[in-house]
């Protein structure tokens, strides 16, 4: 070894200076390489976890007031619902003047996740945020996730450009992605599987997983420790009480042939509405943008449109996130899908009273109105406004099945997002950390053929679509 040593050191001796310099600046360039490498997961984790807990109590203060908004909407329905040309108009106004290139939502963040832009101000941040506040104040129908995930991605991914490893950008971006959608919905399971399925570009960014699973129970943690309390339905106790058994499997072990073609027959309904939604609202967006090419005059009328048909039907009944359809569907007294208190642990008959109120229509309803406060340029999200169409289309169907109307609400919550949003993990782990796990096998055949069921469409336009193995 040593006189193998000593013939390397002669023979290194024998360079020239410039040979010699250029040799060690290629060895230190190897070490900081291999240096780097190791210590690259450790401080992705690390930070996630410190992004997490910023981005936790971000949102935990975006969802608090944008209950407090909501609540003074449906107190006063009459008074805040007409303005809502106003309020578009004041949003629409607002990107033009000081938020250009930010309006796109969630567009934004697929471009730079897709290496089609390095830029992602964060501007967005504010704007985002006030413009869903005020979509919510004035009725619009339209979710919040959307501008949490911009929170948590933009802040994210601006800090990584400070960081020397290589891909930091994406996956900074998936880890504050993650965070932004745990801290709203309080699944922070879903919301890991979610950042990862949503900017899939090819493969799986599996060295995201575990800086965003840090980040992502992080801000469950921290958003739940300021009062921002998950909604949560104790479905089981529902099964038990009306004597049903979800369970795809007869007591001797073997599958449930009757059970099993229920589930999939439903998932093919739920995939044909969420597939359905997702290419409606590509198309409806796509026409009024042509139609109305100023998107402060496109915003202004639609938005007279809009809110004279939400005044018809039932003066709000279908304003803001949706909400009040998913009380309806599960029994539980939430005031928005973040922040119910408590679990839905009622009676059977109280259950049954409140189902008794979710119409046939209502499903088609808050589709359609969902797709037009989008398509006018209200920011917001689509995720919650998803699960009430799916609860309530799946308490529209629970007859056909023959299934409890709490199970088909449930199962239709799960199976319509992983639909439209064409994702497969993360609507079934919502599903577990919602409505409990011990109907997981249920969930897990229901928006498995939802998803292969909505051809091959999305909510999110740049979303790359399954891979072809």
């Amino acid at each position: 070894m040593f006189s193998k040593f000593s013939k390397a050191s002669q023979q290194f001796n024998q360079f020239s200076p410039e040979m010699k310099e250029q040799m060690m600046q290629m060895a230190r360039a190897r070490v900081k390489e291999k240096l780097l490498k190791w210590l690259a997961t450790p401080t992705f984790v690390l930070l996630g976890i410190a992004l997490g807990a910023v981005i936790g109590a971000l949102t935990a203060c975006f969802g608090d007031i944008s209950d407090r908004l909501s609540v003074i909407r449906d107190t006063n329905p009459l008074y805040f619902i007409p303005a809502l040309a106003l309020g578009g108009a004041a949003i629409a106004f607002a990107y033009k003047k000081w938020g250009r290139w930010t309006e796109r939502g969630m567009d934004q963040v697929f471009a730079v996740g897709l290496n089609k832009e390095t830029d992602f101000p964060l501007v967005s941040i504010p704007m985002a945020a006030v413009s869903t506040w005020i979509t919510q104040l004035f009725g619009g129908s339209a979710g919040r996730e959307g501008a949490a995930m911009q929170i948590g991605s933009a802040l994210s991914y601006n800090i990584s450009k400070k960081l020397p490893f290589e891909n930091s950008a994406h996956i900074m971006l998936v880890t504050g992605l993650a965070a932004g959608f745990a801290g709203i919905f309080q699944a922070p399971m879903a919301a890991t599987a979610f950042a990862l399925e949503v900017l899939l570009v090819g493969h799986l960014e599996l060295g995201a997983l575990l800086p965003a699973a840090a980040a992502a129970f992080t801000a469950c943690k921290v958003s739940s420790m300021l009062g921002f309390h998950k909604f949560s339905v104790d479905l089981n106790s529902l099964l038990d009480a009306s004597g049903f058994t979800a369970s795809i499997f007869t007591n001797e072990g073997s599958l449930d042939g009757s059970m099993l073609l229920k589930l999939a027959l439903m998932g093919v309904l739920f995939g044909i509405v969420g597939g359905g939604f997702a290419k409606l609202l590509g198309l409806s967006q796509d026409f009024f943008a042509k139609k109305f090419p100023n998107s402060i005059k496109r915003i202004a009328i639609m938005g007279v449109g809009i809110s004279v048909l939400l005044l018809v039907f039932f003066q709000g009944r279908y304003a803001g996130l949706g909400t009040n359809l998913l009380d309806m569907c599960f029994g539980v007294n939430a005031a928005d899908l973040g922040t119910a208190a408590g679990n839905a642990t009622g009676s059977a008959a109280g259950t049954a009273d409140l189902i008794g109120n979710v119409a046939g229509y209502d499903w088609i309803l808050k589709f359609a109105l969902t797709i037009l406060t989008l398509s006018a340029g209200f920011i917001g999200g689509v995720v919650t406004p998803l699960f009430a169409i799916g609860a309530t289309f799946g308490v529209f169907v629970a007859g056909m099945f023959g299934m409890p109307a709490a199970l088909a609400a449930a199962l239709g919550f799960a199976a319509v997002f992983a639909s439209a949003s064409n994702t497969l993990w993360a609507p079934i782990l919502i599903a577990g950390e919602i409505f409990g796990f011990n109907c997981l096998p249920a969930f897990f055949i229901v928006c498995t053929v939802a998803y292969i069921c909505n051809g091959g469409q999305s909510i999110y336009k740049q979303k790359k679509i399954r891979i072809k193995i």
